[in-house]
């Protein structure tokens, strides 16, 4: 059995404060989305999606894969909001047995709304204080650490 590696306290330092920062951006992005237009995170998430969608919609499993959530999820959250009128659920045509998540217009036209003040909000607490070089070294930071948890535990999220 090997010796356990130890964080050093700058290593330990690092990690909390990554840890604290993705915490409390979490919170304050949820907040913000909440005051800005009465919808979590995940109603954001799942608008971006279906939006950004060829068609603007997408089949339930695939909404999951993107989103990296099991079908459970993805069916109580796309009823939430089917309850409150900004997606709605069809059957595939392509099988009978998927069904697809598609953007209302009441969807689309929330997110339209949200979208901007949302960005602003990542750009005030985050991007705005860094540099280009930080948010340059930041992303190749990100992407190493991405592939990695590929590489090694195989979670992989869809491009």
């Amino acid at each position: 059995m090997s010796e356990t590696r130890w964080l050093t306290d700058d290593e330990q330092r690092m990690w909390r404060r990554y840890r604290d920062m993705n915490q409390l951006l979490d919170l304050a992005i949820e907040r913000q989305l909440q005051r800005d237009a009465s919808m979590s995170q995940s109603d954001y998430s799942v608008l971006v999606s279906l939006s950004e969608a060829e068609g603007s919609g997408l089949r339930a499993r695939d909404l999951g894969a993107a989103l990296g959530w099991d079908r459970s999820r993805v069916s109580h959250q796309v009823r939430r909001m089917e309850g409150r009128g900004l997606v709605a659920k069809n059957d595939c045509a392509e099988d009978g047995r998927g069904t697809i998540v598609t953007l209302t217009e009441t969807g689309a036209q929330a997110i339209g709304e949200v979208a901007p003040l949302h960005v602003e909000k990542v750009r005030e607490l985050f991007i705005d204080a860094l540099s280009a070089d930080e948010v340059e070294a930041l992303t190749d930071i990100y992407e190493r650490v991405v592939s990695r948890i590929e590489q090694i535990d195989g979670i992989v999220l869809p491009k």
